[in-house]
């Protein structure tokens, strides 16, 4: 495609010359694992996934991890490029990317000890915390057939056309762990000392460069900060990427934090470009091109960092996700109609963590390639849409995206139902640029919205709609528990819209909507979750990097609660245990550290004057408290699809209206979505 160049963007839509070859943009789709690399089915649906986010104009492409040798296998059946037979099945997906006007690298990635499997190795044998199993030392040989393995599939990743490898050194697999001093305890050449544990990736790099020749694009990504004790401070990684430089790299990657860190890097909690100062300062030491990573979803604010001058490239893994589109808009000059991502991982990580298909929160057809291109109505029909939260913003977008007439309703003055609930909780602010999204395209498809319109069947039977969709959503369940004097009963939903709370309140239920409630009520007026220092301050960062790993020495400042908080969760078993598999954890840290007290096995026997009555295993507890917030779950709104089946008609019902267990905002878009689709 035929790059615009508008005023606001003009280094993200800038051509990158290598030398040998040049990128069409400083844009980069980084590499993340779709479950789909495992198999030659998986990987044509890889060429087609691939293929839509080139035509759309994204130059360069990185894969995700496929391992050089057996040990490497993240698990025990994950990709491997080791045989002819195993590079041939890649040709495809190569022929689609350069046919869509792409580059495309292949990821080599070895996990070292984070193997799930008891074939794993490492540096030294130290379990990770992530793995049940103790990996094997590598003994000398075995690392030099290792350096081989990769430069064998450097090899097999040119012959089938890859323009280049990417050599994973980042995120505490193999590559990183011979790094630092944290994994690494050897004695000899490729231990101890910061020479020798520097041997390893810069004689990787250099044998890929002589195997591959100069036309052949060498992208390294380097862990910045590793964020565990026993990393590598900043001096550490400059000296790296100065000898990666001499020993051919073509682009250094960067990376934040390993997987078993305890500092939150991608969530929508931590703030946008939060680490690009560092990238910044290690470009200044470098002449190869650097790329920027971790919360960079925007893309005002990948400009920002180019502009700045942090960085040469900026690496979009996840808002690919969420808008195969992003750099067509771009550079057409139609940034506004971005589909944001929220960096929630409820659709991509915490999906592929367990083992299911990858999605996404805001672009549910992500890897059904075509399906995003929604067919135009046959005939376009009037089409009203109940409730605008998430369930419903998604139909009445779709519906008018095909070219429907659509009307939709809110009963309440503004759009977003649990979206707008969600963001206002503090580091969940992120969901308001959903919701933006969302009232923006409905503006300009032409959607008539009408807020403050609580709808009744009947109004709806007198208007003649083709199609009535009931997307009323859920109210809290109520409690049978009575306020007295001095001890209110509230819900949820009413103390996230403002609803005064006194200084000591218990929070009734451990479920999500019970954290978001203690997280709301314990937030110090806190400068925002977009203040840097902060969270610095919070999670122990030393962003100086004068300390291993970029952990400060000082105690994280975390400030506490303004209130006693206490959050009461009826099953025995660890609160926060059902949070996002990659989240909840951030969650459950931040109430600790602010001083929520978590009481699980709680028995709720009703309220007196002293308070709430408890009892937990066969204790009676009294907790002195104002207010009561009751978060045990949601009930459907279902009245008016009641009314309207009484009334003789057929409505269509989606999202927590539908049915409110489990709801997630996943499902109630996808839904929505899919409903939009079909009608």
């Amino acid at each position: 495609m035929v790059l615009r160049f508008p005023a606001l963007y003009p280094h993200l839509l800038q051509p990158l010359n290598l030398g040998f070859v040049t990128l069409a943009n400083r844009m980069v789709m980084g590499s993340m694992h779709t479950g789909f690399e495992e198999s030659p089915t998986g990987l044509r649906r890889l060429a087609d996934f691939y293929a839509e986010r080139c035509r759309a104009g994204v130059g360069l492409v990185v894969t995700g991890g496929f391992s050089p040798n057996a040990a490497g296998c993240p698990f025990g059946k994950a990709a491997q490029i080791v045989t002819e037979a195993d590079a041939e099945a890649h040709r495809p997906m190569v022929q689609a990317v350069h046919a869509a006007g792409g580059r495309i690298l292949l990821q080599l990635l070895h996990a070292g000890r984070y193997a799930l499997h008891p074939g794993a190795v490492a540096p030294s044998a130290i379990q990770s915390p992530t793995s049940p199993f103790c990996p094997r030392e590598l003994a000398a040989d075995e690392i030099e057939a290792t350096i081989e393995d990769f430069v064998r599939a450097a090899r097999l990743a040119q012959s089938v056309g890859y323009d280049g490898v990417e050599l994973m050194g980042s995120e505490g697999y193999l590559v990183n762990q011979f790094i630092a001093a944290r994994t690494n305890q050897r004695t000899d050449h490729w231990g101890g000392t910061l020479d020798n544990r520097l041997r390893f990736p810069v004689e990787l790099t250099r044998r890929v460069r002589a195997a591959a020749g100069p036309a052949f694009i060498v992208m390294f990504r380097l862990s910045v900060a590793d964020l565990v004790p026993g990393g590598s401070t900043f001096a550490e990684t400059v000296e790296l990427a100065q000898r990666l430089e001499r020993a051919g790299v073509s682009i250094v990657n960067t990376g934040i934090g390993w997987h078993e860190s305890r500092v939150p890097t991608i969530h929508m909690s931590v703030p946008a470009a939060a680490f690009v100062s560092i990238v910044g300062r290690l470009k200044a030491n470098l002449t190869a091109p650097v790329a920027a990573t971790n919360r960079i979803n925007r893309p005002d604010i990948a400009e920002r960092v180019l502009a700045a001058g942090q960085a040469d490239l900026v690496v979009l893994a996840r808002p690919l996700l969420a808008d195969p589109d992003f750099v067509q808009k771009l550079a057409a000059g139609r940034a506004d109609e971005i589909r944001p991502c929220v960096a929630c991982n409820q659709g991509c990580l915490d999906r592929i963590f367990e083992g299911r298909e990858l999605s996404c929160l805001a672009n549910p057809t992500v890897v059904h390639q075509g399906e995003s291109r929604l067919r135009p109505a046959v005939a376009a029909r009037r089409i009203a849409v109940v409730g605008a939260g998430p369930a419903g913003l998604a139909c009445a977008a779709t519906l008018a995206g095909r070219g429907h007439r659509v009307v939709i309703f809110e009963a309440r003055p503004w759009l977003g139902g649990q979206l707008d609930l969600a963001r206002r909780v503090p580091g969940r602010e992120e969901f308001g640029h959903l919701v933006s999204h969302f009232s923006r395209t409905l503006v300009r498809l032409g959607v008539e919205i009408r807020l403050n319109a609580a709808v009744t069947a009947q109004e709806l039977g007198r208007a003649d709609f083709a199609e009535i969709v009931v997307a009323t959503g859920t109210r809290p369940r109520s409690s049978d528990l009575d306020g007295v004097s001095g001890v209110r009963v509230l819900n949820f939903t009413d103390v996230l819209l403002g609803c005064p709370v006194g200084p000591r309140v218990a929070i009734l239920g451990g479920g999500g909507v019970g954290f978001e409630v203690a997280e709301f009520l314990s937030d110090a007026h806190s400068p925002g979750s977009q203040d840097i220092d902060a969270y610095c301050r919070e999670w122990g960062v030393d962003r100086d990097g004068s300390t291993p790993g970029f952990l400060s020495a000082v105690t994280p400042q975390v400030p506490r609660a303004d209130r006693v908080v206490y959050l009461l969760q009826r099953k025995g078993s660890k609160m926060g245990k059902n949070l996002g598999r990659t989240t909840g954890w951030i969650r459950h840290a931040r109430l600790v550290n602010r001083g929520v007290q978590m009481i699980p096995g709680v028995r709720v026997q009703g309220i007196d004057q002293r308070g709430l009555v408890l009892t937990i295993g066969q204790r009676k507890r009294v907790l002195e408290v104002d207010d009561v917030v009751v978060c045990i779950g949601q009930v459907p709104v279902s009245e008016l699809a009641d009314e309207l089946r009484a009334a003789g008609l057929r409505p269509q019902v989606i999202g927590g209206a539908r049915d409110a267990t489990a709801l997630s905002a996943e499902r109630a878009i996808r839904e929505g979505v899919d409903l939009g689709g079909a009608l």
